[in-house]
């Protein structure tokens, strides 16, 4: 196939795949009523005058189900974490026993789980309409490609390229979707 296709080809399935990646890493920081470190990525530090992530300046894990834990690599960084959990906003209220921050995750509600869902699949038509963008993106540059001189037949044949693409990357969307709106609804 022609050299120009494969790169207009590539950088669609790159784009696709990025909306792809954003869609898991936002869904991953929704929280399921399972404790995750991912649940605090996003949130920043003062760290001696610099905007640092929380897992940048602590270790973070999760030593059970409904708990995560904070060790600040430096005792000093206890409050300045706590105000910047609090100031974040997410729904969870950290404790300062002095040595550590522990962050216990409530089960969630009924009513809540029903909001994520729908929280859920908002992410996903956004990430499917990106992949569409891509689509509608790369299809232009096919038809530019077209004006330059490039076969028709060609043209045709990697515009049916990039919608199989297109189907292959959505179908991906709807399977991510789906495993965490169970991972949302199992109790």
């Amino acid at each position: 196939m022609n050299e120009e296709i494969e790169l207009v080809l590539d950088e669609a399935r790159d784009r696709m795949q990025k909306a792809l990646e954003h869609l898991e890493h936002e869904l991953a920081r929704l929280r399921a009523g399972k404790a995750t470190p991912a649940l605090l990525d996003g949130i920043t530090v003062d760290y001696y005058g610099v905007n640092s992530p929380l897992n940048q300046v602590s270790n973070i894990h999760t030593p059970d189900a409904r708990t995560i834990l904070i060790q600040p690599w430096e005792k000093s960084m206890l409050g300045v974490i706590e105000k910047a959990i609090l100031a974040a906003n997410i729904g969870l209220t950290p404790i300062n026993n002095g040595e550590v921050i522990r962050i216990n995750v409530p089960p969630l509600t009924e009513e809540r789980r029903h909001q994520l869902v729908k929280q859920v699949k908002n992410e996903g038509e956004t990430a499917k309409i990106s992949i569409r963008n891509s689509r509608k993106w790369a299809n232009d540059e096919l038809k530019k490609l077209l004006k330059e001189g490039l076969p028709e037949d060609l043209e045709k044949i990697a515009e049916e390229d990039v919608q199989e693409m297109t189907d292959d990357f959505t179908a991906k969307v709807d399977k991510v979707i789906t495993l965490k709106e169970k991972d949302i609804l199992t109790v």
